[in-house]
């Protein structure tokens, strides 16, 4: 009972049908926002893309200005020397067999994946767990590489993945509720200008379709997505 009262005054001070402006919408999810912890604050955007078609794909990495707030955890499938470097660059998991072992019974102790190109036959074996988790590495984002220390680094700044799901739409954290309102505006600019540089050959009509803000506690503040042009 007490949570639905706590929804209810959290929805009465948020306008359902109306599109709010970025700066409007950070400071009511900031104000919203008051759970006994730092809750994360989320951003969905709705693109006009069908991933089920190759050339509609879209996904990548971003290092957000702000940093997202939130430390990952690091696991590398690397051997030897590399294996030396992802240790010492601060990774929390690495290994070759005995790691894949530890995935294959459900030890996934990590929120990103990283491993060197010869690595890659075995680590594709675990591709029916890694892939629907988002863990397995790929080329493209830069997580099968041999800068395992610069990856690692990447991944601990603040970088995100982001990825359209089925519907085409994406869900990334862009900060904490801690985080000042221009910090969690930034942050929230950055990543859809990276979602525009992204846009796939593929994709046609209107790209950018509907956007939203929230808190892991709160309730969703709908954006007008003119806030994005300029």
């Amino acid at each position: 009972m007490a949570k639905n009262k706590r929804i209810a005054a959290l929805r009465s001070k948020v306008e359902a049908d109306k599109l709010y402006s970025l700066n409007e919408a950070v400071a009511l999810v900031k104000g919203n926002a008051t759970a006994k912890f730092d809750e994360t604050v989320e951003f969905a955007i709705g693109l006009g893309v069908d991933p089920r078609h190759a050339d509609q794909m879209v996904r990548g990495l971003i290092s957000l200005p702000h940093g997202t707030g939130k430390t990952l955890r690091v696991g590398v499938f690397a051997r030897g020397p590399k294996a030396e470097e992802a240790t010492a660059a601060g990774a929390e998991v690495v290994g070759a067999e005995d790691l894949a072992e530890k995935v294959q019974a459900g030890e996934i102790e990590f929120d990103r994946c990283i491993a060197t190109p010869d690595m890659m036959a075995l680590v594709g074996r675990l591709g029916k767990i890694l892939g629907p988790r988002g863990l397995m590495p790929n080329p493209r984002l830069g997580t099968v590489t041999m800068d395992v220390k610069g990856a690692i680094e990447a991944a601990k700044s603040g970088q995100v993945e982001y990825r359209a799901e089925r519907a085409g739409i994406v869900h990334a954290g862009v900060g904490k509720a801690s985080f000042s309102e221009s910090q969690l505006a930034e942050n929230v600019k950055a990543l859809v200008d990276a979602l525009q540089k992204a846009r796939p050959s593929g994709a046609k009509g209107t790209y950018l379709k509907k956007a939203s803000l929230s808190s892991t506690m709160g309730v969703g503040v709908r954006i007008d997505l003119s806030s994005f042009e300029g």
